[in-house]
């Protein structure tokens, strides 16, 4: 049985990333754009489970934190590199689709491009943070600066689901936000604009990535 008095000196390392996530979680980013892009050109369930997918992404940078591998991922020029290429080619691929596609919220001409699978959905939010090399070096602080190497797997796990939820609540309400009708019927009477501010946005978000040092 976990003995929760025993717990009172990690009280502060626990306000301090509950703080830390909920600033995480609204600094505008990759994650952001692509919720924000899936909420308005597909639907508010796509920016749901885009979200959904960001938070559980999440889970991945956690895993290896607590393993000790971010250490190794951020001090590797290979593995680094692999992973931020990767990340960027990934942002510019999906910038360059939305900036060259052809009214992508008229759902009724375009039904190809309207039709967002919850899975895709999903996957879209997922590689977004899983591949962005900024969140491995934000949780490499995280484990370092902040976690001690005294403190419990319990309670950095506990760590992991407050930056988890902190994530989902976000994006959710920004989804929430964006898909309400009276701002859709915005978005729709300027998304070719839209389109192309979105597409140029990701794929600065991307070269961005790209010249990301892990020093």
């Amino acid at each position: 049985m976990i003995d929760f008095f025993s717990q009172m000196p990690y009280f502060q390392e626990l306000a301090t990333i509950t703080v830390v996530a909920i600033f995480m979680a609204i600094s505008p980013g990759a994650d952001f754009v692509m919720v924000t892009r899936n909420s308005i050109f597909y639907s508010r369930k796509a920016g749901i489970y885009s979200a959904l997918g960001v938070s559980m992404a999440i889970w991945v940078h956690v895993a290896y934190s607590i393993a000790g591998l971010a250490v190794i991922i951020s001090s590797s020029v290979v593995l680094f590199s692999i992973l931020k290429y990767l990340g960027a080619a990934y942002l510019i691929y999906i910038g360059w689709k939305t900036f060259t596609s052809k009214a992508m919220m008229d759902l009724e001409k375009n039904d190809e491009t309207a039709n967002l699978s919850n899975l895709k959905a999903f996957k879209i939010g997922f590689i977004t943070n899983v591949l962005n090399p900024k969140t491995t070096i934000f949780f490499l602080s995280i484990f370092t600066q902040i976690v001690t190497l005294d403190t419990p797997v319990f309670l950095q796990l506990i760590y992991g689901l407050i930056i988890s939820l902190a994530h989902f609540i976000w994006f959710g309400i920004i989804s929430c936000t964006l898909t309400h009708p009276v701002l859709l019927k915005k978005f729709q009477a300027s998304k070719h604009i839209i389109e192309k501010v979105v597409g140029t946005v990701l794929i600065g978000f991307g070269i961005k990535v790209a010249l990301v040092n892990n020093n």
